[in-house]
């Protein structure tokens, strides 16, 4: 309900968001290069199934369902190597959901992955999908992973006209391991902060941390939390002059 009032008042001061065809697109991109074996495979669909059917991540999806959020999945590795896992999808109601997390418990490891890791050809995967989704009044790019890049285009060199409007967010999967430690992670300390330093783009981005592939499904379910997130009002509008009226059912501003 609060939710719901919340998006009433954002509707209201910031009327692109009332008029949109669906409040978020989401597009969600999974690491499974050469790094990933076949068990940290599974924790990684089946934790995302997981944290997909969590009944907070199913609020946050279905807070405003005459403005859904449109989800995207896939996974990649090498700088031609991206698999569509679920095409866009309005999720509209629980069972969509349930559906999409079914699906992906059924998805199994390609053969014959690249082993190498093209972050800046996931990102560019993902946001020419989410160009896509024009009618959207946000777009969203998350980017999961266990390690730096170590083929292609580097992703600090991605630039404003390749990206747009579009946030990239970052899940980063064992940032202390002995592997991501001994990594070439250009001059930075740890993982999380290559990406804090490379990756993360666009207003409110953000990283989330899993300590390993078991950790998967909590920090998804975080980071879902997060990102689905109704956008904050005190950042969006100046302060609330006097007599400001406020839509029925919102009595003040969050």
């Amino acid at each position: 309900m609060r939710a719901r009032a919340a998006v009433l008042a954002c509707a209201a001061l910031w009327p692109g968001l009332g008029q949109a065809e669906c409040r978020q697109a989401l597009a969600l991109g999974m690491d499974v290069s050469g790094s990933v074996d076949a068990t940290e495979y599974r924790l990684q669909t089946d934790g995302l199934a997981a944290a997909l059917l969590a009944p907070d991540v199913q609020e946050a999806f279905l807070a405003v369902p005459e403005s859904p959020v449109r989800l995207m999945i896939f996974e990649w590795s090498g700088v031609r190597d991206q698999r569509l896992l679920l095409d866009w999808t309005e999720i509209d109601r629980a069972a969509r959901l349930a559906e999409v997390a079914a699906r992906l418990r059924a998805t199994r490891k390609a053969k014959g992955d690249d082993p190498t890791t093209a972050i800046s050809a996931a990102i560019l995967y993902g946001v020419a999908a989410l160009n896509r989704q024009a009618g959207c009044f946000r777009r969203t790019l998350d980017i999961s992973g266990d390690g730096p890049a170590n083929i292609g285009l580097h992703p600090r060199d991605l630039n404003d006209a390749d990206l747009g409007d579009v946030t990239v967010n970052g899940l980063v999967i064992g940032p202390q391991s002995r592997s991501n430690t001994s990594k070439n992670l250009h001059n930075v300390k740890s993982l999380e902060g290559y990406y804090r330093a490379f990756i993360l783009q666009g207003p409110g981005a953000f990283a989330e941390v899993a300590e390993d592939h078991a950790d998967f499904a909590a920090a998804m379910r975080r980071k879902l939390i997060r990102e689905l997130q109704l956008p904050n009002l005190s950042r969006l509008v100046p302060p609330q002059p006097a007599g400001l009226r406020l839509p029925q059912g919102v009595s003040h501003l969050p």
